[in-house]
This record gives structure tokens, sequence and C-alpha cells, in this order.
């Protein structure tokens, strides 16, 4: 890697290059659809940096077959192509700086977690120098009790022995009467005497302490050294007994058809708090209407554009959980007036979600079925689907805690497709409650 780009990112972001584009992938896929919302072809400019930056230039020998109708496939091919021979390090700099020119909140954020960084750092320093300072006390009691353990030592032994000169001559008269003629017995009497005379020594000493407080230790010594010692036999006791993840980068193959696609303009989305009105509303019929989408189910609402109208707006939220939502536009003529309510597509409509496994995938995460299934089903039924243009991609949305709003400008004649897909969720239906309007 370029010593030169490391210092350039580390300069302007207080990050390693590598680390900083791994941060900008998170905040990405953290806040797609809710913080960010983007249109298709920054969609299209990011996911190019990122296959640059995972797999190098465009190779078409090793790029997957693309379908007819995969649109989306040629797009990302294409933007793909146009960054010819940059470094994986360059693309990694676009994809920084493009997120960043398109989302205010992403310096900020950057902002934030070098904070963080910088305040767990000195924590952990602190903790590394409070530990350091707390062995190096431990060190010192140790070594302090040891020196101290050491004095007391001597100073037991000094005393013993100025107490053994003075007992001496007693206990060797006393020694030699018990045992006649046998001067190894005598010894052994001789040491029991001594130890005992200590020991008792120390009991007189700290009950001449305890009650003459002002009386010094050297003067109660000297003291209870000039009595007379009185003989014992028990045995001696002994005075002293003594340690503290990116997830790997897969390619999107298949998404969406892409024959005489046309790219429109992207919608208007907006949040508003009230939901539990919204909700109220809707119910007592106030709106369209409550709609359950099962587990493993997609559920779209068809909306046909009409003469007098120029624009669609729309309202929607959920109870309790999450749903994901996308807005499409189909280019063909409507039959009716009327907003038809479809149920699950998920085997039908792969080409029509846009979303990467960085953008929360519907192949990976949402649908189960694949381009190639589409194809077969065409081939068999020898039907053309009419092109279909995205306006929102597919994302999950937290509208059970605030309702979501969007409003798009007519493109043309068509049919608005408003999708919600329930397939990421393996046990619970999802109640969604919605209301469109046409401004004339």
């Amino acid at each position: 890697m370029d010593n030169n780009q490391e210092i350039a990112a580390l300069e302007k972001w207080g990050f390693p290059l590598v680390e900083l584009y791994r941060l900008a992938l998170s905040f990405y896929k953290q806040n797609s659809g809710k913080a960010i919302h983007l249109s298709y072809e920054d969609n299209l400019k990011l996911i190019a940096f990122k296959q640059q930056a995972t797999m190098g230039p465009f190779d078409a020998s090793h790029a997957p077959e693309l379908g007819v109708l995969d649109v989306i496939g040629r797009d990302r091919h294409m933007h793909w192509q146009l960054l010819g021979d940059i470094s994986r390090e360059q693309a990694m700099e676009g994809f920084i700086d493009l997120l960043d020119n398109m989302c205010t909140a992403f310096r900020p954020y950057t902002e934030a977690v070098k904070q963080n960084r910088d305040e767990n750092l000195k924590a952990e320093l602190r903790r590394m120098e409070e530990e350091k300072l707390e062995k190096e006390k431990r060190e010192r009691e140790q070594k302090e009790l040891l020196e101290e353990g050491y004095r007391e030592e001597m100073q037991r032994r000094q005393l013993q022995d100025a107490l053994n000169r003075q007992t001496f001559q007693q206990f060797k008269s006393y020694a030699e009467k018990q045992f006649p003629g046998n001067p190894e017995q005598q010894g052994v009497l001789i040491r029991q005497l001594q130890e005992e005379h200590y020991h008792q020594y120390m009991q007189q000493l700290h009950m001449h302490k305890k009650n003459n407080n002002s009386e010094s230790v050297d003067g109660g010594t000297q003291h209870l050294l000039s009595k007379d010692t009185t003989a014992a036999t028990g045995n001696a006791n002994e005075l002293f007994n003594a340690l503290d993840h990116h997830s790997s980068d897969e390619q999107q193959q298949d998404d969406l058809s892409q024959d005489d696609y046309l790219i429109i303009e992207p919608a208007r989305m907006w949040t508003r708090p009230d939901i539990k009105a919204f909700k109220a509303e809707v119910s007592a019929g106030e709106g369209d209407g409550v709609i359950t989408v099962g587990h493993g189910d997609v559920v779209t609402v068809r909306v046909p554009t009409i003469s007098v109208g120029k624009c669609i707006f729309f309202e929607f939220a959920t109870d309790n959980y999450d749903i994901a939502f996308g807005l499409f536009f189909e280019w063909s003529k409507p039959t009716t007036n009327e907003v038809i309510v479809q149920g699950t597509e998920s085997e039908n409509d792969e080409d029509e979600e846009l979303i990467d496994d960085e953008l929360v995938s519907m192949n990976d995460d949402l649908e189960a079925g694949s381009v190639s299934n589409e194809r077969e089903v065409l081939a068999q039924n020898s039907v053309i689907k009419p092109p279909v243009s995205i306006i929102v991609p597919m994302y999950r949305r937290d509208c059970q805690n605030e309702v979501y709003v969007g409003s798009h400008k007519y493109p043309g004649e068509g049919v608005y497709l408003l999708r919600f897909d329930n397939t990421f969720s393996m046990w619970r239906s999802k109640t969604v409650y919605y209301r469109i309007y046409y401004e004339h």
C-alpha cells in the first residue's frame, strides 16, 4: 500500500485507509434506507468502488453471465468497468470520498468513533498505569514485610541470646541435678528451659507494656532480666511459622432486469412521529387500508397513474417489527384506475429488487429465487414483462417506530409498485397500515 495514501488518510481522518474504509462500509450498511437515502446512480457508483476495492479491476472473462433482462447487472458492470485500472486503495478512497460528499452525517460519525477510540485508548493506558503502580506497591509492601520480618527475627535472636547468657548458669546447674553424668541430656534440657523462658519473658513483657504504657520496652526488658528465673521442664513452643469484524465481501451477481430501462428521478422520503394516530385513522377506515404480510411473503400494492394526476403520495407503518419496503414503476398502460393488492411474488420478482450484500441483498436475505429461475419461467410461459424502474430501492425500514412518508412525480404513464417484503422473517407476520394520495 502507498505510504502517501496512508499518511493522507491519517492526516485527514485520523484513521489508516483500510480501517477507515471498513468504517465507511459499516456506516453505509447500518444507515442505508434510514439516515441515508441515495439515488440509483449513487448506489451504483458506491457498489462499483466496493467491487474494485474487493476484487480489483473489472475482468469480463471472470464476470458472471447476465440475463437478457438483467438491468442492474449491466449497470453495475458498466460503472465498475468505468473505474478502469485504479488500485484497490484508490477505490477505497473513492468510496469514502463519495460517501462523505453524499452524507453529511458520515464525518461526524467518524469523529465520534475516533473520539471514542481515543477515550478507550486513554482509559486503557490509565488502567495499565494503575496496574503498574499497584504492582510496584505490592512489591514494595512485600519487600517491606520481608525487611520487617528480617529485622524482627534479628531482634528476636539478639533478645534471646541476651536472655540465654543471663540464665545459662542457672539452667546448667538445674540440668546437672536432673541428669548427673549425662551432658547430652543436660544440653537438651538447657535448650528447653531457654525456649520456655523466652516465651514467658515475651508474655510478661507484653503484659508489662499493657499495664505501663509510659514505660519503655528497653526498661521493661532490663527489669525482667534482673529477676530470678524459675526452672521448667515443659517442651519449648516454636516461635515462628512462616501470590485479556468485514465479513467477507461477496459480489452480488443477479438483481434486476435492464433492457429498455429508464432512469427516473428518485422519490422524496421522510418520517414523522405520529404513528399511533396514523394507525388509528387507517384502522378506522380513514385511509386505504391494512394488510398482513405473512412470514416469508411479499405483498405488492399496484397503484396506477391517473390521467389527471401529477404526483403520488404514500404513507405506511407497521406494528412492533420492521419490514422491507421498495417503490418501483412499471412502464405499462394501466388497465384500471383501482389500487390492487397482490399476494406473494417472491419467486417472480427478483428482477425488481436492488440491494447488494452490503445494501441488504434481496437475493441473499429476502428472496429465494434467481434470475435463471425467472428466465425459465418466462421461457415456459412466453410472457415478456414490461420494464420496471427502481424509484426507492428495497431496504428494511424501522416503520414500527414512526410513519414513513414519500412522494414521487409521475415519470409517465404506468403503474407504481409499493412492495412490502417479509421474506427475511422466518416466524413473524407483519401488519402494514398504508395510505395513498394523488396530486391533481
